[in-house]
């Protein structure tokens, strides 16, 4: 009768333990021997990043920003989570090092009787991009690997920080309370793609098709006589004639040539083309006339006056 007795108590103890090791022990691949090895789905292939856009599974590394316990945390209760590296669009930072995530309690309870140990779950929710708009995060880089809930444990059980029902049994034999120190640093995943207006971020908006055709205009420069250097605000750009490209505003154009005077013009420039035609004028000085002067008469005095 004793035996019978002890037997019964040693079910009781060991049958709550085991559910528990079960639970936190992955399923075996395949419960059949026989049925030969598992084939497994072909990795997709890496998409193409998309013009502004913050891609679907973009890692986000967060550290908590204060310690949780299941002996005082709240369901509902916001975790704040700080980003721990910047996150680059277009080669533009949209989400900052330091910038704020929010996770929240989903599940939690302390210690109870019976060596029964605590529980809590935490869900990451969304960070705070650089335009203060919030971008949605989960846990698992693949979307169909699970939902918010109890993935963010898991993802923190890989940091070595340990959650109900995923604890070794002498955590529930000795009832302790589950504690996540300041400080541990999880990876989220960026829920689904993300557009963004990147002007928002300081990048520079497009410009429309005629307002990039305004923003140049064309000299269209010749001289006579043709052959001439050509300098556009103190720099060559080519010999006459030539079409040289300048943007909109105050520029000055000086038309140059051995044996000729310079030529110079200062204009302002607000697009389309403008012709301009250098009249270069020869620096040879001129040579003075070979006609011979008519010889000067000697000047006569005046004859004397009788008295």
């Amino acid at each position: 009768m004793r035996r019978n007795f002890l037997v019964v108590i040693s079910c009781l103890i060991s049958c709550p333990l085991l559910a528990a090791q079960q639970t936190a022990t992955p399923a075996p691949a395949s419960a059949n021997p026989d049925a030969g090895p598992v084939a497994t789905a072909p990795a997709q292939p890496a998409r193409p990043p998309q013009p502004h856009t913050l891609m679907d599974g973009t890692p986000v590394k967060l550290r908590l920003s204060q310690t949780m316990s299941s002996e005082n945390a709240q369901v509902n209760q916001e975790v704040p989570f700080e980003v721990v590296e910047e996150v680059k669009v277009d080669d533009i930072v949209v989400l900052p090092k330091g910038s704020t995530a929010i996770g929240v309690v989903t599940d939690a309870s302390p210690k109870k009787r019976m060596g029964r140990g605590g529980k809590l779950d935490i869900s990451i929710s969304y960070a705070r991009l650089a335009d203060q708009e919030k971008v949605a995060l989960r846990a698992t880089q693949d979307e169909k690997g699970g939902g918010h809930v109890g993935a963010m444990t898991g993802a923190m059980v890989a940091t070595g920080i340990v959650f109900f029902p995923a604890a070794p049994l002498f955590l529930f034999m000795h009832g302790k309370d589950i504690t996540i120190p300041q400080g541990t640093e999880v990876t989220a995943f960026v829920e689904g793609d993300t557009h963004l207006d990147m002007a928002r971020f300081g990048a520079a908006p497009p410009l429309p098709a005629a307002a990039a055709a305004q923003s140049q205009a064309s000299l269209v420069i010749d001289s006579s006589p043709p052959g001439a250097d050509i300098q556009v605000d103190g720099e060559f750009v080519g010999n006459t004639p030539s079409t040289v490209n300048v943007k909109p505003g105050s520029h000055e154009v000086k038309v140059t040539k051995k044996g000729f005077t310079d030529w110079m013009r200062k204009l302002n420039v607000t697009g389309g083309n403008v012709h301009l035609s250098a009249e270069l004028e020869s620096a040879t000085p001129a040579v003075p006339s070979t006609v011979p002067a008519p010889p000067s008469t000697p000047a006569q005095a005046p004859a004397p006056q009788p008295r």
